[in-house]
């Protein structure tokens, strides 16, 4: 087995206020709605247990679930963060986890600054030597699911893309 990691982040200005796209991210059965690949996500308090759809990795699948634990904080009104950080319950072994955050800022003149950060890892019965091939299937499996998102996120809270 090799564990295989790949990062991204993007940011953009959304024309809707703080508190409903906070209220999106809060949101364990509105998420899988919006996110695609993502089946479900169950919840136990603050740790959050993220159920993908099945994929291919070089002919490998994988259905990967993985338990994050979340930390939301409200800030002191100039700003909202979610952070989460791959944490398998006590006595598991996950081979799949995610680290990141999501910040939002009132953007001066209206709307919201979302900035997101994601890093996932994976571990694959591949050697060594398929990092190349597979981080560039991961990165772009990530960039895909977040044009995605963003799209259904705009479309849900009902603004215009740009």
């Amino acid at each position: 087995m090799s564990r295989f990691s790949a990062t991204t982040a993007s940011e953009a200005v959304v024309a809707a206020d703080r508190s409903r796209i906070w209220a999106v991210l809060r949101d364990p059965v509105l998420l899988p709605q919006l996110t695609p690949l993502l089946k479900k996500i169950e919840t136990d308090g603050d740790r959050w247990r993220w159920h993908l759809v099945g994929l291919s990795v070089l002919g490998v699948g994988i259905s990967p679930v993985f338990t994050e634990q979340m930390v939301f904080d409200e800030g002191d009104g100039d700003g909202h963060r979610i952070d989460y950080t791959h944490a398998p319950p006590p006595g598991t072994r996950e081979s799949t986890g995610a680290e990141g955050w999501y910040v939002l800022t009132d953007e001066p003149g209206g709307g919201t600054r979302l900035a997101i950060s994601l890093g996932l890892s994976v571990e694959l019965p591949l050697p060594r030597l398929a990092a190349p091939a597979v981080t560039a299937v991961m990165k772009e499996t990530m960039q895909r699911m977040g044009d995605r998102f963003s799209a259904n996120l705009l479309r849900h809270l009902g603004v215009p893309a740009r």
